[in-house]
């Protein structure tokens, strides 16, 4: 048996550390945020040896968090972007040379990472997605109707909320419609290969056979990445278009074309970061919504209280759990002594139900003000594509409340079984629509 750790009674250091990275206990919502509390109130800055995985510090207060986030030259993000085990870490350098798959914006630091942002920041902000409002609200109707039409029960997760932010991005990027089930597949597996549900799903989508042993090939995933978007890339080369798949396909850093891993490492951002997070923040909000019907009353009332409740879904569900951070040179952080190398991983969740920040985090509020929750970062790494999340879950709760008549559960909600993305993997409910 373990030996006790002195901080936690009753817990032993294995309980803690190995509960920290365990998807199985993430998805478990009551006892991860009861062990992220404990963390907080006891050991916010927590060095955590968990069976399995390299060291790192356990950052768990939303001001560490923020500390850490805002010095970005202090902590780094190139080295070690998320929890992974050193099984997982040592395969994929020993495939492809690097210690990441993709080098995504989140994988990188400046200057490269600020000259690629750049590239589409202003397709992201608000006076561009103004001009999106009305086919965003128009894919919106079309998800809500296809709830209408499904006879009052579905499951919104696999059946409304995966599909609806997919076509947002699939029009975004200019993609077409037909390549829908082809999207959906591959942005899952992304992020969904640790969960024999998500596997079995995405299988399902590609019509691949069902066996026993339901994995995902990361590099299979990796190469059909490339081939599908090498393709767009060409097209758009040779026949550009007003979509972000020009902008990407054609960009230029400093008088030269960006490469292709370059390339394909932004479209993968794109597809899936812009997927996964804002179906699950839909979701996630429509239960609490359920679950707390007195929000939901309150909330219908008064549509004027939308974009508040838009931010407490994000805050309440925090779709990335974690970013991780390497220290460049000794600090002091939280009253420890960070050492040049040393990792930390920043818990959003956490961050986002500190008591130190927020009024009775434990409760979902549509009304909640302020809210100045880390869902999306800080710093520059804040996320390229909030203001698109936010219009996006806007336009559906916009579309759907009105019509709702009546909503409940119609079966136990379940979440993905992931540490680093995750949200319900099914959401079966019973409605009336107008």
């Amino acid at each position: 048996m373990a030996d006790a750790d002195p901080k936690f009674p009753g817990f032993s250091r294995d309980t803690i550390d190995d509960a920290i990275v365990n998807p199985e206990v993430v998805a478990n919502e009551a006892e991860i945020h009861a062990l992220y509390a404990k963390l907080r109130a006891e050991d916010p800055v927590h060095w955590t040896q968990p069976t399995g995985f390299r060291p790192f510090w356990s950052v768990t207060s939303h001001a560490d968090i923020s500390t850490v986030s805002k010095a970005n030259s202090r902590f780094v993000n190139r080295f070690r972007t998320y929890l992974s085990p050193i099984e997982a870490e040592d395969w994929i350098k020993s495939t492809t040379g690097d210690t990441h798959l993709f080098r995504t914006l989140v994988d990188l630091d400046d200057p490269e990472h600020m000259k690629l942002r750049k590239l589409t920041h202003e397709w992201f902000l608000p006076p561009n997605l103004r001009k999106m409002e009305a086919k965003i609200a128009e894919i919106a109707k079309d998800h809500v109707d296809r709830m209408a039409a499904m006879g009052g029960e579905c499951d919104f997760v696999n059946e409304v909320a995966l599909w609806y932010p997919l076509r947002v991005i699939m029009h975004l990027l200019g993609v077409p419609r037909e390549d829908e089930p082809r999207m959906l597949r591959m942005t899952q597996e992304i992020f969904g290969a640790g969960d024999p549900d998500v596997v079995a799903r995405s299988q399902h989508l590609n019509q691949t056979p069902l066996g026993s042993e339901q994995q995902v090939d990361l590099m299979a995933l990796a190469q059909e990445f490339f081939a599908y978007f090498g393709a767009i890339t060409a097209d758009r080369r040779a026949n550009p278009k007003d979509d972000v798949a020009t902008v990407i396909a054609n960009g230029m850093i400093d008088g030269e074309p960006i490469n292709d891993l370059q390339a394909m490492s932004y479209y993968v951002i794109i597809a899936t970061a812009g997927h996964d997070t804002t179906s699950s923040t839909a979701s996630g909000g429509l239960l609490q919504l359920i679950r707390n019907p007195d929000q939901m009353a309150k909330l219908t009332a008064d549509p004027s209280l939308l974009p508040l409740a838009v931010d407490e879904m994000i805050r309440w569900v925090t779709p990335v759990k974690h970013f991780m951070r390497t220290a460049t040179e000794d600090c002091e952080l939280g009253g420890k002594q960070i050492k040049a190398g040393d990792a930390l991983a920043l818990f959003y969740w956490s961050g986002n139900r500190d008591e130190a920040v927020f009024d009775e985090p434990d409760k979902f509020k549509v009304d909640r003000k302020p809210n100045p929750h880390i869902a999306f970062g800080h710093g520059v790494h804040l996320c390229l594509g909030l203001h698109l999340a936010r219009l996006e879950i806007k336009a559906l709760f916009a579309e759907l409340l009105p019509r709702l008549e009546s909503i409940e559960l119609a079966g136990e909600p379940k979440n993905s079984r992931a540490n680093f993305v995750s949200g319900l993997k099914t959401l079966p409910v019973r409605y009336r629509l107008r």
